[in-house]
């Protein structure tokens, strides 16, 4: 598989499969590119997919830590390089949860909007944060519950930052790294089976390593002061999207609410909701079926 030159000289993995119309694909935090093969193998006959793999997992695990941008200013100037060196222009996007975040500040700050043939854009949120003007932000109303989650996993990993693996961690601090994250997964509400592994992993520590969704406490911390610091509105910016747009929504998404989804559907000119009524934000776990069925639809519907 390919590897592309970043700008800052990082060599960033792309997975490539299929032939045909190319299809970029973005995916979410903690997702390799391989795991969405078994969702597009039913279309490679017709379309070349390019899954980048973020920096700090899959093939791209050890590229550098740019030192002057936060993880979502970084995935797009690595986006933007990857459109460049491919030459797409015309192309279909697919993109889940930070990847539909990287996606929107393209959108942004960049020219993607006007390079899209179709858009797919999959349970994310134009805005991060809760205020007075946007309540449908991560976590909805339990917002400033998950933001003091996010600090004192961010505090913690911060005191931490001489050791760069979650194994080199002592016993004692290492719990305490999976008990809040445990928090995060109880935050969530949505899954019984994963609160009962963490409380396992407590018991025993060689566990630990495996319920977390990184190994690397540098790219932990990246990511993680990346969500408690990112103010971005892109509303505005997603609104003004001409090309065909589908939404696939988590009707139980815990962390970001359908009506906010649905809200910002609205707002655009040619969008279609796809619901998922017994997921959340996992519908590619939860309806497998259903998922590569609509992603199938939406690649024959924007051809």
């Amino acid at each position: 598989m390919p590897m592309y030159t970043m700008p800052d000289g990082e060599n960033l993995f792309v997975r490539e499969i299929g032939q045909g119309e190319p299809v970029l694909v973005l995916s979410g935090l903690g997702m390799h590119s391989w795991q969405w093969l078994p969702f597009l193998l039913p279309n490679i006959k017709k379309y070349k997919f390019y899954i980048p793999d973020w920096r700090g997992f899959g093939g791209s695990k050890n590229c550098a830590i740019p030192q002057n941008l936060d993880a979502i200013q970084n995935h797009w100037r690595d986006i933007e390089s990857l459109i460049t060196q491919l030459n797409l222009n015309d192309f279909l996007l697919i993109a889940y949860s930070m990847g539909a975040t990287t996606t929107m500040h393209g959108m942004q700050y960049g020219n993607l909007k006007d390079q899209l043939k179709g858009y797919l854009h999959i349970d994310q949120t134009p805005q991060i944060t809760t205020d007075e003007h946007w309540s449908y932000g991560l976590f909805g109303q339990k917002h400033d519950q998950f933001k003091r989650l996010l600090a004192e996993l961010s505090q913690f990993l911060h005191q931490y930052e001489q050791y760069r693996y979650i194994d080199d961690l002592p016993n004692k601090p290492r719990a305490e790294l999976v008990q809040i994250w445990l928090n995060f997964i109880q935050l969530q509400n949505s899954n019984k089976i994963s609160p009962f592994l963490f409380k396992l992993a407590l018991q025993h520590p060689q566990l630990q390593k495996h319920l977390l969704p990184i190994r690397r406490l540098d790219y932990m911390t990246w990511y993680i002061d990346n969500y408690l610091n990112h103010t971005e509105n892109y509303r505005d910016a997603i609104s003004e999207l001409q090309s065909p747009t589908t939404f696939f929504i988590g009707e139980k998404s815990s962390l970001y609410p359908i009506e906010g989804q649905l809200h910002v559907s609205n707002t655009l000119m040619n969008a279609k909701n796809i619901i998922f009524k017994r997921s959340g934000h996992t519908p590619l776990i939860t309806e497998p079926v259903k998922f590569t069925q609509q992603i199938h639809q939406f690649l024959k519907e924007n051809t």
